[in-house]
């Protein structure tokens, strides 16, 4: 069956992707642009694991921080799959056809109103943020158009919590950053970053202080090593 889209919903899809694009200016809640353009009931996003911390970062309603919070005791779910691959989890209808590898977290569904969920990753370059799981109240499934609105939404709420976090937490402090070298070695660093991941600038410095942030140094001393060849983000991301 073909889908057509509307010209309503791809414009109500661009001001969600123009919304969650500025939440870190305007403070928007990153769940909302979500729930306006996708057929689900509920939204919570969250980090997951080190060294970012595990902890939701917005839920949409009550049973929507119930899913994350039992993925997080558990240790066990749609989210931490997500995020282990790399890939969406999509399950339709979780109550029949839950996954044998989340055996307890299948059984917890039974105490909520949870009938579909559907996991993706939040990921920056090589660095592993947390996941996103859209919730519907009844069995349902996503068209494709749906699924590759929803990876793009996510995306971009990554690069948002990433900056929330960074802002949230204090980095190491690097005694050289007003200098003019250090500057332009990072400079240097975050263009040869964004070659190699095919970024934009803000993203390749994000990723750049993301990963400083997670290895406890400082944006100085990972640039000398991406400008030294020491550190390819291109060999981090295929894992070699």
């Amino acid at each position: 069956m073909i889908v057509v889209m509307s010209r309503s919903d791809r414009q109500s899809f661009g001001l969600a992707v123009e919304e969650l694009s500025n939440a870190h200016r305007t403070s928007t809640d990153l769940c909302s642009p979500f729930l306006r353009v996708l057929p689900v009931t509920g939204v919570a996003i969250s980090t997951l694991g080190a060294p970012f911390g595990t902890e939701t970062v917005c839920a949409s309603d009550a049973s929507a921080a119930r899913l994350d919070e039992l993925q997080f005791d558990l240790g066990e779910g749609p989210c931490w799959e997500a995020l282990t691959t790399r890939r969406p989890v999509l399950n339709s209808d979780i109550r029949h056809h839950g996954n044998p590898a989340w055996p307890v977290f299948t059984q917890s569904i039974d105490e909520t109103d949870v009938g579909s969920v559907f996991a993706f990753p939040m990921v920056v370059g090589t660095l592993d943020i947390g996941a996103v799981d859209l919730y519907s109240r009844r069995p349902r499934t996503l068209t494709g158009v749906q699924i590759a609105d929803a990876t793009m939404l996510v995306k971009i709420a990554a690069r948002q919590v990433l900056r929330r976090v960074l802002l949230s937490h204090t980095m190491k402090p690097d005694p050289d950053a007003d200098e003019g070298y250090s500057r332009r070695v990072v400079h240097q660093a975050t263009g040869m970053v964004l070659a190699q991941l095919n970024v934009g600038a803000s993203d390749a410095l994000l990723i750049l202080q993301g990963y400083a942030f997670s290895h406890a140094r400082t944006v100085r001393e990972v640039a000398d090593d991406v400008v030294a060849r020491k550190v390819d983000f291109t060999s981090e991301l295929n894992g070699s």
